[in-house]
């Protein structure tokens, strides 16, 4: 079963929009919970977002360099 991967809420604090710095993990690898999927940065830090659940990354949805918000699809896993 593939779900869809979402950015978390990033805290009250957390500016609107990320940039994505860096996947952490590529299409094809087995993840487990927690393990960091991807770098994103705000104006003042970078942080790692990490796999919601374990599964298999199938798909990412947005690229490196690539502004988004939190909510929006990042990656899919097949679970």
């Amino acid at each position: 079963m593939n779900v869809e991967v979402r950015l978390p809420e990033l805290g009250e604090d957390a500016v609107a929009t990320v940039n994505v710095s860096a996947w952490l993990a590529e299409v094809g690898m087995p993840l487990l919970e927690g393990d960091d999927l991807l770098e994103i940065t705000t104006d003042k830090a970078a942080f790692c977002v990490p796999c919601p659940q374990a599964g298999t990354l199938v798909a990412t949805r947005v690229n490196e360099g690539d502004d988004i918000r939190p909510g929006d699809i990042i990656a899919v896993l097949d679970v």
